[in-house]
């Protein structure tokens, strides 16, 4: 189980409250913590807060799953399959990103921004949004078409590095949201033709 320190305003690394302080851990946990801090925004009033809000928000799952929803009403054949598709897998990572959560338990970074996130959804590691972005970029990568794929292929980092400097996420987090992305998208584009012939029905 993971935990914060208990001055909610010191931007301090956590440790595993139930295993020994390991010397490499606490080492790796701190080098996260600093360079967290320092990609961090300072506050709201800063000239960079509404882009970083905007894209932070991007990546939220209700938002493309909506999209992914609105394709299918009103889509073509092609596009209700595509939709239908990046769906599944969008949903299929929320839940592992959920249960993940729920088994680590690592605690947000303190901060105020982000309420929704931090009531709904107090803990962080692995990051949900990294993980989305950077499985919705592999997906449009081996789907086409080649404008979305550049795309996202931008904007999934971005968004990654917004969830930090808004202060919701560790770096660690969305590094490990990314690499799970990436795993998961490759592991999605394999069992494709699987899920294509499963669901053909819903096209």
């Amino acid at each position: 189980m993971w935990i914060n320190p208990s001055n909610s305003n010191c931007y301090a690394p956590i440790f595993p409250a139930s295993e020994p302080h390991d010397l490499m851990l606490q080492t790796l946990l701190s080098l996260d913590a600093r360079l967290t801090a320092r990609l961090r925004l300072p506050s709201e009033r800063s000239r960079w807060w509404g882009v970083a809000v905007f894209l932070a928000h991007s990546g939220d799952s209700w938002l493309w799953m909506s999209g992914f929803l609105l394709l299918w009403l009103v889509g073509s054949p092609s596009l209700r399959r595509w939709a239908v598709l990046f769906a599944v897998a969008v949903g299929i990572q929320a839940l592992s990103i959920f249960a993940l959560k729920q088994t680590i338990r690592r605690q947000r970074p303190p901060g105020e921004w982000g309420a929704l996130y931090r009531n709904f959804d107090p803990h962080s590691f692995p990051s949900g949004h990294a993980t989305r972005a950077f499985l919705l970029a592999v997906l449009a990568a081996g789907n086409g078409p080649g404008w979305l794929s550049l795309v996202l292929a931008f904007w999934a980092p971005l968004v990654s590095l917004a969830r930090v400097a808004t202060g919701v996420h560790y770096l660690s987090d969305i590094t490990a949201g990314a690499v799970l992305g990436l795993l998961m998208g490759g592991a999605f584009l394999a069992a494709q033709p699987t899920l294509s012939a499963l669901l053909s029905f819903l096209f």
